[in-house]
């Protein structure tokens, strides 16, 4: 993995580079992640989502919709640059990061809803995914010339989704079922292992490449941390405006908060080439998001009362 600048430093010469093996280690991390939390879901929990279906609007709706939705108004307010702003895009079109289960149990959240949630999620999400990158970005002239200059295929996109996050999700649920024993001892080995190997590899792609890292994620910093936050408070107070209890928001928070960075990575490296600023943002989104939701998880833990 390398980090290239051109001499004219402009943002869209920064690229982050995947070879075929990197890419291949990062299609097979986030496949094995999705996989690991599979193991946990089972048919009844979505029968626990339709008999509760206040839950499963508003999570689609913050997650899916309102999140997309004020990510587009931000964009026109504060006017990012172009490859910033597809990033963000991206980031908001992305489903809920798998690490969001864990911290919600940490929250003293909802941890069955959000495992719940992250099944639906994903289902989802292949279609709602492509569907909101492209209909967000077109909207606005300078993400729908980049969106013109890719070949943004649709039935690649979908079809590297469904590998990715929909197959592993329907062989982790048939193992669920059919081996739960088995299922769970695999469980506890392959979640936390997984997850480390995701973290290290995007730890490993900055530690290449610090000077780069160290002069240009100042660009990105603000954007990433306030739109982190947004999203937190979008998910809480989305959820408290149709009357869920104080474990469900933590839960619906958790799940608009914590964003897929990882498989918004893989597009952008599948589709955009790395475009630079829509790499960097979704890159430190991916190590930003991991650290935001562990302190509010922690401080959550901290001040629940039964």
């Amino acid at each position: 993995m390398l980090l290239q600048i051109s001499s004219n430093s402009s943002i869209d010469a920064i690229k982050i580079n995947f070879d075929s093996n990197g890419l291949w280690v990062l299609n097979i991390a986030i496949a094995v992640i999705m996989f690991g939390v599979a193991l946990a879901i089972t048919v009844d929990d979505f029968k626990r989502l339709l008999k509760n279906p206040k839950i499963v609007f508003v999570g689609v709706l913050s997650q899916f919709i309102l999140l997309p939705a004020f990510t587009f108004l931000g964009i026109l307010l504060i006017k990012p640059h172009p490859s910033f702003a597809l990033g963000m895009m991206m980031i908001a079109a992305s489903p809920g990061g798998n690490v969001s289960n864990f911290f919600s149990k940490m929250a003293k959240g909802n941890a069955a809803l959000s495992v719940s949630l992250t099944a639906f999620a994903t289902l989802i999400c292949i279609f709602m995914t492509p569907f909101n990158l492209q209909f967000w970005g077109s909207l606005y002239e300078p993400t729908n010339e980049i969106l013109k200059t890719v070949e943004l295929n649709w039935v690649d996109l979908l079809q590297l989704v469904i590998l990715i996050l929909g197959i592993p999700l329907v062989c982790g649920m048939l193992i669920k079922h059919y081996f739960t024993v088995m299922a769970g001892k695999i469980e506890r080995i392959l979640k936390p292992l997984s997850m480390l190997v995701f973290i290290a590899l995007i730890c490993i792609a900055f530690s290449q490449n610090l000077d780069v890292f160290v002069n240009y994620i100042h660009l990105v910093l603000a954007l990433v941390v306030f739109h982190n936050i947004f999203a937190f408070l979008l998910g809480y107070y989305t959820a408290k405006l149709f009357g869920l209890d104080q474990k469900d928001r933590k839960t619906i928070a958790m799940e608009t908060g914590i964003q897929n960075g990882g498989l918004g990575l893989l597009l952008i490296f599948g589709f955009f080439d790395g475009l630079g600023g829509m790499a960097l943002l979704a890159a430190f989104w991916g190590i930003w998001d991991v650290f935001s939701g562990m302190a509010l998880a922690t401080f959550w833990g901290r001040t629940h009362k039964e």
